[in-house]
C-alpha cells in the first residue's frame, strides 16, 4: 500500500525515483479526486494534476484508490520534534475542529489511546466511529414502533376493511390486519449498517476490520439500503435516543453527507474531503456559541440573509449570508467573516472581495463592527487577537483583522470571547 501525506497547497512529485509517488498512483488518485464535487467544473479543486507532480489547494482529507493513499493536511502550526510526531498533532487538532463542529465528544482516553503518528485522518476517523458505535450496540439497538400490514389467522390491531372485503372476500379464514410493530429495522439504523458496510471496504488497520466485522454480525438482521436511498428525513432523534446523536453526525461525516464529499469510481476508489474554510468557520461559530452562552448576546451563523438589491415590485436581489452574526435583542452589534487564509501583512494579505464584502454587510446590518478573522501562525509575529484596526471613511464604523491560533487547544472560547470583546467596545457588557 503506497501512502503520502502532505499539506494543503503543498506539491508532491510522482515518477521514477524513490522518493516520488510512482506515477499510475498519482494518476489513479487525481481521478478519484476529480470525480468529487469538491474538485469543481474543471476537476481541479482538490488537487492540481500538473506534469511532475500533484499540488494540494484548499481541501483536506484522504483520498484513496487501488493500492495507495493521499492524505492532504491543514497548514496548522504545531509544535513537534520529529516530521512524524509535527503530522500527528496536525491530526490531532484537525480531528478536534471536526468534534466541535460535529458536537462529537471524545474522552481524554480515548486521545491518548489514538495513534496519531502512525493511523491517517480516514482511520483515526473509523476507530473513533466503530468505538463509539460497538459501546451503543451493546447497550442495544434503537427500535420504534413500524406500523405493519399482514393477513392472519386472529385479529391484530386494526382491521383493514377494504382489503378484508375486497381480496380476501374469498378467504374469511384470514383477517386483513394493520398493526403496530415494535422493529430495529428503522432508518436510524440503516444509516450505521450502511457505514459499517462502507468502512468496511476501505478499513487497513486491523483492529478497524476486527470491529467493523463484529458491528456487521450485529447489524445482520437490518435492511441493506444503498447509501443514496437512506432516509435521513426519518431519523428522529430525543431523550430516548439521545446517546446516538454523536454517531449520527459521525455516520453523516463518512456517508458524505456534511463538510466532505465520497465518491466511488472505479475499483476501490474513496474520498474524504473537508473545505477549510467551512470547517474553520463552523468551528469559530460553535466555539463563539459557547463562549457568549452566559451573556446577553447571541451568536447566529449563516443567518442574516438581507439581500443586497431589490426590484421595483420588491423581490430581493443577491442574498447575503454573512458567517457570524453578534446579536443584543434584534440588533447586530458585530459581524464575523472567518477566512481560511495565512496572511502576514493583513493590509496587504486581505483581498479587496473581502473588504468590500465586510463594508456591504455594515451598511445592510447597520453594524459598526466589522470584522475578519484568520488563522494565526508565526509569520505574523505577534500574538494571536486584534492584529489591525481601521475606521470606514465617512462613517463610524470599524474594520478589524484579527487572528485565532487553532494550534493552541486551552481556553479557545474565553479566547475567542476577548478577541470579540477587544474589538467590540461599543457592544453590551458581557454580564455573567
Amino acid at each position: 500500500m503506497i501512502r503520502r501525506t502532505i499539506l494543503e497547497w503543498e506539491t508532491i512529485r510522482y515518477g521514477e525515483a524513490g522518493n516520488e509517488m510512482p506515477m499510475a498512483a498519482a494518476d489513479r488518485i487525481a481521478a478519484v479526486a476529480a470525480a468529487s464535487p469538491l474538485a469543481g467544473r474543471g476537476g481541479g479543486g482538490v488537487l492540481e494534476h500538473g506534469r511532475k507532480g500533484l499540488r494540494a489547494r484548499g481541501v483536506v482529507g484522504v483520498i484513496a484508490a487501488q493500492g495507495c493513499a493521499l492524505e492532504i493536511l491543514p497548514k496548522i502550526d504545531v509544535a513537534g520534534g520529529s516530521d512524524a510526531e509535527t503530522t500527528g498533532n496536525i491530526r490531532q487538532r484537525l480531528v478536534h475542529m471536526l468534534a466541535v463542529a460535529l458536537d462529537l465528544k471524545i474522552d481524554a482516553g480515548q486521545v491518548t489511546a489514538l495513534n496519531w503518528q502512525r493511523e491517517t485522518l480516514l482511520e483515526i476517523l473509523i476507530r473513533l466511529f466503530s468505538e463509539k458505535l460497538i459501546d451503543a450496540v451493546r447497550q442495544g439497538l434503537p427500535r420504534r414502533y413500524v406500523e405493519e400490514a399482514d393477513d392472519l389467522p386472529t385479529l391484530r390491531g386494526r382491521l383493514n376493511v377494504t382489503r378484508q372485503f375486497t381480496a380476501l372476500a374469498v378467504e374469511p379464514s384470514r383477517l386483513a390486519c394493520r398493526f403496530d410493530a415494535l422493529t430495529p429495522d428503522i432508518a436510524l439504523n440503516r444509516i450505521m449498517k450502511a457505514a459499517v458496510t462502507r468502512l468496511s471496504r476501505i478499513a487497513r488497520t486491523t483492529d478497524n476490520q476486527r470491529r467493523l466485522r463484529e458491528l456487521a454480525f450485529a447489524y445482520a438482521d437490518i435492511a441493506d439500503v444503498p447509501v443514496s436511498a437512506l432516509r435521513w428525513d426519518q431519523v428522529t432523534l430525543d431523550r430516548t435516543n439521545a446517546r446516538w446523536r454523536e454517531l449520527y453526525n459521525l455516520a453523516r461525516l463518512l456517508l458524505g453527507q456534511r463538510f466532505q464529499t465520497t465518491s466511488v469510481g472505479g475499483g476501490d476508489g474513496f474520498s474524504l474531503l473537508f473545505e477549510m474554510n467551512t470547517l474553520f468557520e463552523e468551528y469559530v461559530a460553535r466555539m463563539l456559541k459557547r463562549a457568549l452562552a452566559d451573556t446577553d448576546l447571541r451568536v447566529v451563523s449563516q443567518g442574516g440573509r438581507l439581500y443586497c438589491l431589490e426590484t421595483d415590485d420588491r423581490r430581493g436581489l443577491f442574498q447575503t449570508r454573512p458567517d457570524i452574526l453578534i446579536k443584543s435583542d434584534s440588533k447586530v452589534v458585530q459581524i464575523i467573516d472567518t477566512k481560511w487564509k495565512r496572511i502576514v501583512d493583513l493590509r496587504q494579505g486581505a483581498s479587496q472581495a473581502d473588504v468590500y464584502q465586510m463594508m456591504s454587510y455594515g451598511h445592510l446590518y447597520a453594524c459598526d463592527r466589522l470584522l475578519l478573522l484568520y488563522p494565526h501562525h508565526v509569520a505574523v509575529g505577534r500574538d494571536e487577537g486584534i492584529q489591525e484596526s481601521y475606521s470606514v471613511a465617512q462613517s463610524v464604523r470599524r474594520l478589524g483583522f484579527a487572528t485565532l491560533n487553532v494550534a493552541v487547544d486551552g481556553h479557545v472560547r474565553e479566547r475567542l470571547r476577548a478577541i470579540t470583546q477587544a474589538f467590540g467596545d461599543e457592544m453590551p457588557a458581557i454580564t455573567k
